[in-house]
């Protein structure tokens, strides 16, 4: 075996599979810049990491269970008012999380709750933040299900290691009584350590209809409003049907213009005659 075979071979036991790959192009260059040995080190180290940084990235992404459509890339952040566009500027930076701050988005159907969360909760991923997306009626019976198994206590550990748990459709779930204690557990668990996402359909005077005991309400309610963002769209109207818009008129306005081309390749052209 060559020095360079056992190189790459000791690289990759050590675990260190990008230097693998990258140090004979890295060693080439540095040769013809005339680099010194720190600088080569530098940049075969500085690999490495950003490679470890970016399996990392993905293996969150993964984990994190949010909707791989819903993104910044995708959001036209345009069509919310200017309050809500500062709002989610500020939110997507993440400090939040340092403040174990809460976002409510609270909205009639189809107003863009469920979106602009993924997308904060995308953005977050890309920074290195753990973060997980769940729909509230599976999580309600994953929790009733550990308690069930006393394995209650594991499944709210497991859940706190999220720096952001996003649950989308809270006003959806009618609960019953266990329903509701697992729900006001879990929230009571990350109250001031942790950060949550919720996004409802209803006002908080309507919260009731969720947790059904008035006391228990105002606790939950308490709990959530506390310290948390609140991005209030009931104002707003559809943000589906003004998405379907934007694009309705830009297919209109390409159709249009497809249109004038055909019209004008089709016209005839008449060529000027010297007299």
């Amino acid at each position: 075996m060559n020095r360079h075979d056992e190189l790459t071979t000791m690289l990759k036991t050590l675990k260190l599979p990008a230097i693998a790959a990258s140090f004979p192009d890295l060693a080439l260059k540095a040769a013809r810049e005339g680099a010194t040995h720190e600088v080569f080190l530098y940049a075969v180290v500085r690999a490495e990491c950003e490679q470890r940084d970016q399996r990392r990235i993905d293996r969150l992404q993964h984990q994190s269970g949010l909707p791989a459509e819903k993104t910044f890339r995708t959001l036209k952040l345009a069509l919310f008012s200017p309050l809500i566009q500062q709002q989610v500027e500020r939110l997507r930076t993440g400090q939040f999380i340092a403040e174990a701050l809460n976002i409510v988005a609270v909205g009639k159907p189809g107003a863009g709750k469920s979106h602009l969360l993924a997308a904060i909760g995308h953005e977050l991923v890309s920074q290195g933040y753990r973060v997980r997306w769940c729909a509230t009626a599976s999580l309600v019976q994953q929790l009733l299900a550990a308690k069930r198994d006393l394995r209650l206590p594991q499944l709210l550990a497991q859940l706190d290691r999220c720096d952001l748990l996003i649950l989308d459709d809270i006003g959806y779930v009618q609960h019953d009584r266990d329903e509701m204690e697992v729900m006001f557990t879990l929230l009571a668990e990350r109250y001031e350590r942790r950060s949550v996402a919720l996004t409802t359909n209803l006002v908080f005077s309507e919260w009731i209809r969720i947790f059904k005991d008035p006391m228990t309400t105002l606790a939950a309610i308490d709990r959530v409003v506390h310290h948390a963002v609140i991005l209030d769209l009931m104002g707003m109207d559809s943000y589906r049907a003004m998405e379907a818009g934007t694009h309705t008129k830009n297919g209109d306005a390409h159709s249009d213009a497809a249109q004038g081309d055909r019209r004008t390749a089709s016209t005839p052209r008449t060529e000027e005659t010297t007299p």
